[in-house]
């Protein structure tokens, strides 16, 4: 196994993104690698099957949501060094944008929360489990220890 030259975090803004952030930082470090940073917002509405979609995601509520996630994106990657040209900020389905963003930015190595779900919710997915089985370049999934 070579050295990483480009690592991409995949930051979820959860209360245990400093673990994850850490060991990307940790593994940059080592490897004297790149490190660049990304959040996706999942663009599903809160639908019901009967009704459709409880509350729609006008302009400017998407917007307030864009905007509060770009200032929590810019304290983490300020906290870690990263320069504003390697944060990226999309809307999306989060396992497919960090796939795509990792792609076009000749990233080698993954860094992405899991919480290491079994049973009924192993079967639903996560963000770390589509990652692993879509990227091109490794995946570190870095364990998040439930309370």
């Amino acid at each position: 196994m070579g050295h990483y030259k480009h690592i991409l975090l995949a930051a979820d803004f959860t209360d245990h993104g400093s673990e994850v952030a850490d060991k990307a930082k940790e593994l940059a470090i080592a490897n004297q690698a790149e490190l660049s940073i990304v959040h996706i917002v999942d663009n599903l509405p809160i639908t019901d099957a009967t009704y459709g979609p409880i509350i729609p995601f006008d302009g400017d509520l998407s917007q307030q949501i864009m905007d509060a996630a770009k200032k929590r994106l810019s304290k983490i990657a300020e906290k870690l060094g990263i320069v504003e040209a390697k944060q990226w900020l999309e809307v999306g389905s989060p396992k497919l944008e960090i796939v795509r963003i990792a792609e076009e930015n000749d990233v080698d190595l993954i860094v992405v929360g899991s919480h290491g779900r079994h049973g009924f919710a192993l079967l639903l997915g996560s963000t770390a489990n589509g990652v692993l089985h879509h990227a091109q370049c490794d995946v570190l999934a870095v364990r998040i220890k439930n309370d």
